[in-house]
């Protein structure tokens, strides 16, 4: 049985390893690097721990835990994902948490690891970010984790332990809180896996409430993925964390929104229609256990792109009178995370001129057969054609060599070729 369980393991690993990679960015050019922590605090089931800092911190950077798959480990993840690059652009920390045990899962099964300060996984990785806090001034507010298919139970675990600490989780292909619970040792549990673990709301609730009894405090916005097809962890176990997250917050079942991001996929939100709401589901028709990781949506839903550190603009300013055009120039980094059907844009636009310019738009025509079906970080309108993407409220402002990043996603019909030209409030600028 023993061989048979790390055979699966492995396989799972292998899967999301694949999936993960698929939609990595290559990793810009930069000074930063992963560093191994050492001495970090308690630690009862010795963790490693993998820091990424980048050159250009937020002032108030906000805080991810990045938890990786079974037989991942952290700098695997780091190397396998967008999650650092992302940091790059908007100055946030990561921490990479690494599984030294033989199957390199994360615990989410023993009564310890489910137990507000009981030890194995969540003790080790609270240290972690306690570790970090001390050092750098992070945004208490913006502590957030992700993780996928074993990172993405210790997600749900994390924040069920931890909603004090943790403000949003994005679970890519993961079960609820306490769903894979043990008592026999096994870090396995196969009824939770097969989709054979259900529960009323209520239920699934008060396992996550009775993990820190007493606590009467805000609770941890979630985003959770998962494919139709999970051969590994059943589609069953989407539902089941939106029955439990949702009557965390006491909400009803029934969705506020509903749309398409894109062909296959089907979002729902819960309390809210905006891109904050409390719980957010996406799901993934047709897609197995190796679904892809949408680094930028979750970025996005945890709330780490509201920044974009620069040199020369470490942070927010106020906006003064708005001004028609950047004196001497502007330039345009236009960069595509594509798939078959559809893909997002990263857009970091750069006044290279010697004034400031208050209020941009951003000028440009999307090929035939691209749409745009949500954006960030900018308005976009119209959806295809020659659109005008406008700044939001928190980034209007580009001091001089100074750059913002908005990003968006669209489907296309023919490929997603880049647009060829680019206008700042009306001045042509240069594409990177």
């Amino acid at each position: 049985m023993r061989s048979k369980v790390k055979a699966l393991l492995a396989a799972i690993g292998m899967l999301v390893a694949t999936a993960v990679a698929a939609v990595a960015l290559p990793q810009p050019a930069s000074a930063a690097a992963l560093t191994e922590v050492t001495g970090f605090g308690a630690n009862p089931s010795n963790l490693r721990m993998y820091l990424y800092v980048p050159d250009n911190l937020a002032p108030r950077p906000g805080l991810l835990v990045a938890v990786h798959y079974c037989t991942g480990t952290g700098p695997a993840f780091y190397s396998g994902s967008q999650f650092a690059s992302l940091a790059d652009r908007y100055g946030y920390i990561v921490v990479y948490p690494s599984v030294t045990r033989s199957s390199q899962c994360f615990d989410v099964a023993s009564p310890q690891a489910l137990t507000r300060g009981g030890g194995s996984d969540p003790v080790g990785i609270k240290s972690m970010i306690d570790y970090v806090r001390a050092r750098y001034p992070v945004d208490a507010d913006m502590i957030v984790a992700t993780g996928v298919s074993s990172g993405a139970m210790m997600t749900n675990v994390l924040l069920g332990l931890y909603p004090d600490v943790f403000s949003a989780g994005s679970a890519f292909a993961g079960v609820p809180f306490g769903c894979f619970a043990t008592t026999n040792g096994s870090e396995w549990n196969s009824d939770c896996a097969n989709g054979l673990v259900t529960k009323t709301p209520q239920q699934w609730g008060d396992l996550v409430r009775n993990a820190y009894p007493g606590y009467t405090g805000r609770r941890p916005r979630m985003q959770t993925w998962h494919g139709t097809n999970d051969e590994v962890l059943r589609y069953p176990n989407f539902g089941e964390q939106i029955d439990q997250w949702t009557n965390v917050h006491g909400l009803t079942q029934t969705p506020s929104f509903t749309d398409t991001p894109q062909s296959g996929y089907t979002r729902t939100r819960y309390g809210g229609t905006g891109d904050t709401a409390p719980v957010e589901a996406i799901s993934l028709n047709g897609v197995s256990h190796n679904l892809p990781v949408d680094a930028a949506a979750a970025v996005h839903f945890l709330g780490l792109d509201t920044t974009t550190p620069s040199p020369s603009s470490p942070g927010p300013s106020s906006p003064g009178p708005s001004s028609p055009a950047p004196t001497g120039g502007c330039r345009v980094g236009y960069t595509v995370n594509s798939w078959s059907t559809g893909f997002t844009a990263s857009v970091t636009v750069t006044n290279t001129g010697t004034a400031t310019v208050n209020g941009w738009t951003l000028r440009f025509t999307l090929p035939a057969g691209q749409t745009v079906t949500n954006s960030w970080n900018a308005t976009v309108s119209p959806s295809s054609g020659a659109v005008a993407a406008t700044n939001v409220s928190y980034n209007g402002t580009l001091t001089a060599g100074a750059s913002q990043t908005f990003g968006f996603q669209a489907t296309h019909t023919g490929g997603a070729t880049k647009p060829t030209a680019f206008t700042l409030n009306g001045a042509a600028c240069a594409v990177a």
